[in-house]
């Protein structure tokens, strides 16, 4: 059910980073992945800039952030 080569439902999403689907969706419902659009019910993400997101949380992760903290930061523009 891909719409472009950019945007991938929740599945290939959790697929692509290595991660269960339950974490995608819990990343989702804290702010730290964006949905850019939506096919019938399934949430479309855009693959190359969720994946950058993914990077940096698991970088503030290392570095003992909480989630909420790294919601702040990455609402305040943080890049590694």
């Amino acid at each position: 059910m891909e719409i472009s080569e950019n945007l991938i439902t929740t599945e290939k999403l959790a697929k692509l980073l290595g991660i269960s689907v339950a974490t995608v969706n819990y990343y989702t419902n804290l702010g730290l992945f964006k949905v850019h659009d939506r096919k019938g019910n399934a949430r479309l993400y855009d693959k190359s800039e969720t994946a950058g997101i993914h990077e940096k949380i698991q970088q503030l992760r290392r570095e003992g952030y909480s989630l909420k903290l790294i919601h702040q930061k990455l609402e305040k523009g943080y890049s590694i």
